[in-house]
């Protein structure tokens, strides 16, 4: 694949229909934001709920029955949604690019990554054909001595550092970085065209000096 295909296959989002799936994704993002995850985060959200409860028996103090029945099922209906996705959040940690690991603790090389990435690119996954690819692109600039081996650096942390060393490939691997963390934290499904384009960018920094 020749380098403007390659940054646009990294670059382009697949389109997406307006649906249901579409606002819970977007809902999730920004509940993924870095400033929702303050170690206070949930004694405010305590307060929050503790508010909109009285809130909701001093309105319905003097309506029928069945509606302050109906109106606090909703609202507990509501809580307890956002208190099941903002748990899902913080399990998951940080925000895409803001604080995640790059690699998992394993040992293992470039090389081993790469073959890893290219057996899940034969089998059609896409989305582990990505992630690896990446993880061996990253990798491997290490191990060249191009960037500095940073323990617990993220895949945006890494991207500016390589767009740094090499300004010529910036675009690639900072639309790498960004596609990584989209797939691996973000639950968004990848391309064959998008996989080899990670993989096409590792054989090219490979080369680079």
């Amino acid at each position: 694949m020749n380098a403007p295909a390659a940054v646009t296959a990294l670059l382009v989002d697949p389109p997406l229909a307006p649906d249901g799936d579409e606002a819970r994704d977007l809902l999730r993002r920004e509940l993924l934001r870095p400033e929702y995850n303050d170690s206070d985060l949930l004694g405010r959200f305590v307060d929050w709920v503790r508010r909109l409860l009285d809130g909701g028996v001093d309105r319905t103090a003097d309506a029928p029955p069945v509606t302050t029945f109906v109106t606090m099922l909703v609202v507990v209906l509501l809580v307890a949604g956002l208190v099941l996705l903002l748990s899902r959040v913080r399990r998951t940690g940080r925000a895409p690019g803001t604080g995640r690991d790059l690699f998992t603790g394993e040992t293992v090389s470039a090389d081993e990554l790469r073959r890893r990435a290219e057996l899940a690119l034969a089998e059609g996954r896409w989305e582990d054909a990505v992630t690896d690819g990446y993880r061996a692109l990253a990798l491997r600039q290490v191990e060249r001595g191009r960037i500095d081996d940073v323990p617990g650096a993220t895949a945006g942390e890494v991207g500016r550092a390589l767009a740094a060393v090499d300004p010529a490939s910036a675009d690639r691997v900072l639309g790498a970085a960004r596609l990584f963390d989209e797939v691996l934290y973000g639950e968004r499904r990848a391309t064959r065209d998008q996989a080899e384009a990670v993989l096409a960018l590792d054989g090219a920094l490979a080369g680079a000096r």
